[in-house]
């Protein structure tokens, strides 16, 4: 049986990058540990195995040492203000993904003649965070008794959604790469990423976050899309971030979705912190770390307690998102989620018309079946409000 010269420090490191143990590699491939010793090499068959099995290209295999990736645009992820290590193949994945997307909406925008959007780059870092909420506001027709009206975190977060799918912004949802549900987004990884553009703006939510996680990423994207600036980010409401642009962005986000002055109304000075911050996370339909750092914001709390009471929020949420349980919800509108009203609108309206091919439909909606495509038509076009 023939066999191909494997490189050792390649297999090694997609073995790796892919999150699969020696365990699980020996089930699948009995000479696996003489792979790594060179007594033994893989068969053409196996290695192709393998190669699917890590989603790493063939031919990597046959370079001497491990490829350097990058992500194709600007990324501002750290883990405690320190770039993080090298991206996984499932944000990789969902990153071109999107970008195809995104190219497929971009050319279908110019042959509808549909405007550009006037917002997109119309910030500055020197623009005050205020100011630019309440433009943010003013464009996205964000109103805050409105927001306040909605009974749960889910249905402000698909308001907010709606508010940026209207004005222009393609909004993706997902938790796993495509439609694949093997492959499982890790929010440790990121929490969402920004393509700006000025025809096709394109934000995508790792959906495995809380809702009220991704109502602050959102927001914070959304602030990318005013500064015109792309990149994949790991927003978090409660630390601070080194670069310029992100703390730029989450003080933006802060502001639009807890106003100081509409905050400064609504606290109870008297009421202990943690109960506090419960009351104004039901109240603004975000996060409790939200709430916590905009007290902190107004100055009605100190840093200390900022810290105290975060750590212990931290946990707290890591405890409930273990125990929470998602029974994945109606399918149809999982899949208008992950692809976004707007851009699913279009393919398939593009398609029924005849300017799209089906196959290409196919791939971009990350559907395998006639059925599923039409019904999935009739699901989103026969809900257009």
């Amino acid at each position: 049986m023939t066999t191909v010269p494997a490189s050792i420090p390649v297999l090694r490191w997609a073995a790796e990058r892919a999150s699969i143990n020696d365990v699980e590699l020996e089930r699948r491939f009995r000479k696996w540990s003489a792979w790594l010793t060179g007594a033994a090499q893989p068969t053409l068959k196996q290695l192709e195995s393998f190669a699917r099995l890590t989603h790493i290209p063939f031919g990597c295999f046959f370079l001497s040492e491990p490829p350097q990736v990058a992500l194709p645009v600007p990324d501002f992820r750290t883990l405690r203000d320190t770039p993080l290590a090298e991206p996984s193949t499932e944000l990789i994945d969902t990153l071109y993904l999107c970008q195809q997307r995104q190219h497929w909406f971009r050319e279908y925008a110019q042959m509808q003649g549909m405007p550009r959007l006037h917002f997109v780059g119309r910030a500055r870092l020197s623009d005050e965070p205020i100011t630019v909420a309440d433009d943010m506001r003013r464009t996205l027709e964000i109103s805050q008794p409105q927001r306040q009206s909605l009974s749960t975190w889910t249905e402000a977060l698909r308001s907010l959604i709606a508010k940026a799918d209207n004005a222009g912004v393609l909004v993706m949802v997902s938790s796993i790469v495509g439609s694949n549900s093997h492959r499982n987004l890790d929010v440790g990884e990121f929490r969402g990423f920004v393509l700006a553009d000025d025809l096709a703006p394109l934000i995508f939510l790792n959906g495995a976050d809380s809702k009220s996680a991704q109502m602050f990423t959102l927001a914070h994207e959304l602030a990318h899309i005013w500064l015109g600036e792309s990149g994949v980010s790991n927003s978090n409401a409660g630390r601070v971030p080194e670069q310029n642009v992100e703390r730029w962005c989450n003080r933006v986000a802060a502001e639009l979705l807890v106003p100081l002055d509409e905050l400064r109304k609504v606290h109870k000075p008297n009421a202990p912190v943690a109960k506090e911050i419960q009351s104004l996370a039901r109240f603004f339909k975000v996060s409790t770390l939200v709430a916590l750092r905009r007290l902190y914001d107004a100055g009605f709390i100190d840093e200390a307690t900022l810290w105290q009471y975060y750590d212990e929020e931290i946990s707290r949420l890591e405890t409930i998102a273990k125990e929470r349980k998602n029974d994945g919800g109606d399918f149809y509108r999982t899949m208008g989620a992950r692809t976004g009203k707007r851009f699913a609108r279009a393919v398939l309206t593009s398609t029924l018309e005849g300017q799209t091919l089906f196959r290409d439909a196919f791939r971009l909606l990350g559907v395998r079946k006639s059925e599923t495509f039409y019904e999935h038509a009739s699901f989103i076009l026969g809900h257009q409000s």
